[in-house]
Formats: C-alpha cells, sequence, structure tokens
C-alpha cells in the first residue's frame, strides 16, 4: 500500500509546492490502485519464458542448420559421382574417337596405296602400248 502522505511531505521537502506534491502524489496512488503495473516477480516470470522462448528458438535453429548441412553434403555426393560418371565417359568418347580416326587414316592410307596401285598398273598398260 502506498503511503500518500509520506510521498507527498517527501515531495515537498524537495522543493515542490503542495499542489504539486498532491498532484503527483495522486497520480501514483491511482497508478498503484489500477493494478496494471508489473511487479518484480511478474517481470522476472516473464523474463524467464522469453528466455526459455529464445533457448527453444535456438534449438530449432541449430536442427534446421544441421538439415541444410546434411543437404547440401547429401548433393555434393551426388555431384561427385555425376562429375566422376562424365568423366568417364569423356574418357570413352576420346578413346572411341581416336579409333575411329586411326581407322579413317588406316582405311585412307589404304585406299591412297590401291589407287596409286591402279595409277601405276594402268601406266604400264599404256607404256606396254
Amino acid at each position: 500500500m502506498l503511503d500518500t502522505h509520506a510521498v507527498a511531505r517527501s515531495l515537498t521537502a524537495a522543493n515542490f509546492t503542495p499542489a504539486q506534491a498532491d498532484a503527483l502524489t495522486d497520480a501514483l496512488r491511482e497508478f498503484t490502485e489500477r493494478g496494471d503495473h508489473v511487479t518484480s516477480d511478474q517481470f522476472k516470470a516473464g523474463q524467464a519464458e522469453v528466455r526459455a522462448e529464445i533457448t527453444e528458438l535456438r534449438s530449432e535453429q541449430r536442427t534446421q542448420i544441421a538439415e541444410v548441412r546434411t543437404e547440401i553434403a547429401n548433393l555434393d555426393t551426388r555431384l561427385s559421382k555425376q562429375i566422376a560418371e562424365v568423366r568417364t565417359e569423356i574418357g570413352n568418347l576420346e578413346a572411341r574417337l581416336i579409333k575411329w580416326i586411326i581407322g579413317t587414316v588406316v582405311t585412307t592410307a589404304g585406299v591412297t596405296v590401291a589407287i596409286a596401285g591402279v595409277v601405276v598398273g594402268v601406266l604400264r598398260l599404256l607404256a606396254a602400248e
């Protein structure tokens, strides 16, 4: 309970006019009687609730971060596997291309030799006439 007389005396001792002291004391009395103020215990309880909520949110955040890290690791593994498969396929294509080029060169050389043989044969026939 607020001792309004003691508050008014303290205020007049601090050079408030009696009217000012009464007005301030009345305002304090109304405030305390309304009961819409927060007590120290209520404040501490609210503070504890907020801290608990923050702790819970931090825990949820850590869980979500761990899940994202797991997803990233899975993606990294899948991408590494796919990159390895692409590299293998490129190696296979290179080998096939080299075989094709060698086959083409050998075939071209064979055709060239055959043509040269035909030309030589034609020239011999022409020379023999």
